[in-house]
């Protein structure tokens, strides 16, 4: 496979997967300018999102396309906001939005571990395709920081910095949907 369209509609996320995506070999042409409408994440699970979104994008674009879902679990939260991460402050929710509700919720509480877990679909316009994880263990800041990043990026922490302190290729090395995309890439290679 030498050309991938991105399930996505979230210039973030693309931009960040063209960046994962650009340090693999042989490389992938990722395309852009395409068109579709928008893709409801109404699966109950990340993987079912992701093969929502690839399986929809290949089908119309008649290219590989790569979908993925994320989800940040929270052990204090029995693992939520999970499959329902991007809305977790309301359908319409920005990212500061999310934040605030997570840091709300989270008000108080001592246990503050956490894992982001991307799942990626690659889909073939043949209807064939494949899934991979990518998972990131970290904890919740109580407040803010960092400037990088995006969505929960500055309250998510590994280790004593948060993704938002990282620069973008620190964060692309170890981050779940790096991990993810380079898992899927080398199951395609395999």
């Amino acid at each position: 496979m030498d050309r991938l369209v991105v399930a996505s509609h979230n210039p973030d996320k693309i931009a960040e997967i063209v960046a994962i995506l650009g340090d693999l070999t042989p490389p992938i042409e990722v395309m852009t300018g395409l068109a579709w409408p928008a893709i409801a994440e109404t699966e109950p699970t990340l993987e079912g999102n992701a093969l929502l979104k690839a399986h929809t994008v290949a089908r119309l674009t008649g290219i590989a396309a790569l979908g993925d879902d994320t989800g940040l679990e929270v052990a204090a939260l029995d693992g939520a906001p999970g499959v329902t991460t991007a809305r977790f402050a309301g359908p319409d929710a920005s990212y500061a939005d999310n934040v605030a509700r997570l840091l709300a919720v989270m008000d108080g509480v001592a246990e503050r571990a956490a894992r982001f877990r991307t799942v990626v679909a690659v889909a073939l316009p043949t209807g064939e395709a494949i899934t991979v994880e990518g998972v990131l263990e970290g904890w919740i800041t109580e407040r803010p920081r960092g400037e990088g990043g995006f969505g929960y990026d500055p309250v998510f922490a590994v280790g004593d910095r948060t993704l938002a302190e990282l620069d973008i290729a620190a964060k692309n090395r170890i981050s779940h949907r790096a991990l993810a995309v380079r898992a899927v890439r080398e199951a395609l290679a395999g």
